[in-house]
């Protein structure tokens, strides 16, 4: 682990429908956009957050939605993602302030993370 202290990390969740789109930066992407889970998780290494995973779903629904779910072949556009980042709170405060834009239709959660401690007794 970094030097982040373990009692200062906290968790960011971020739920949205496969079907999120990022915003359209460059002239590619006016053609097709990029999901917003992979330019989420791009954007957050670049910015040099802790970690971050993309979990899988296989089943579930997001506020106001029909449940969804998993199915190798096809894929519901309002199946649920869930992104989460580990980090610094004001790291990862940083961060959705950055990207507040993109994340207009997405749920946020901010979890303070508790550690265990696994020194022997």
């Amino acid at each position: 682990m970094s030097n982040v202290s373990m009692t200062d990390l906290v968790a960011v969740r971020l739920y949205f429908p496969a079907s999120a789109r990022a915003n359209r930066s460059r002239f590619w992407h006016h053609l097709s956009a990029p999901a917003l889970a992979h330019h989420l998780l791009k954007v957050a290494r670049q910015a040099g957050i802790e970690q971050a995973i993309l979990h899988h779903v296989d089943a579930g629904y997001l506020k106001g939605q029909r449940l969804s779910h998993h199915h190798p072949e096809a894929s519901a556009m309002e199946h649920p993602q869930c992104l989460e980042l580990v980090d610094q709170r004001s790291t990862l405060e940083a961060f959705l302030t950055e990207h507040a834009t993109e994340l207009r239709k997405v749920r946020v959660l901010m979890l303070a993370c508790d550690t265990p401690s696994l020194a022997p007794a």
